[in-house]
């Protein structure tokens, strides 16, 4: 499961919104590939369907997909929105990561 703070569902909600997606229909697409300077690196966007193979979560009225693949890297994962002069925008709090940037938009297991 992923879970999603309530800044970050405020601001997932305002970016749907001004890019004509529906928070209530709509999905947040979740997902890990390859790159990044500590090997794999998080992917975050909006989508209208689910494909049959992606796991659907709903977590603080946010619906998440992500596919199959991804979730393994996934799993215990809080997206958080860190804003203001020094924030750096969502953030992924992965309890499986062993290393991470100091960008915080990639890790390693």
């Amino acid at each position: 499961m992923i879970k999603v703070s309530e800044t970050a569902k405020q601001k997932v909600v305002s970016l749907m919104t001004e890019e004509g997606f529906d928070a209530s229909t709509d999905f947040v697409r979740v997902g890990v590939k390859s790159g990044g300077c500590s090997g794999l690196s998080y992917e975050l966007k909006f989508d209208k369907t689910a494909a049959d193979s992606d796991k659907v979560f709903e977590d603080n009225a946010v619906r998440i997909i992500v596919d199959k693949k991804s979730f393994l890297y996934l799993v215990g994962t809080t997206l958080e929105y860190s804003g203001g002069l020094n924030g750096k925008g969502f953030v992924f709090n992965n309890p499986n990561a062993q290393r991470t940037c100091g960008c915080g938009e990639s890790f390693s297991l």
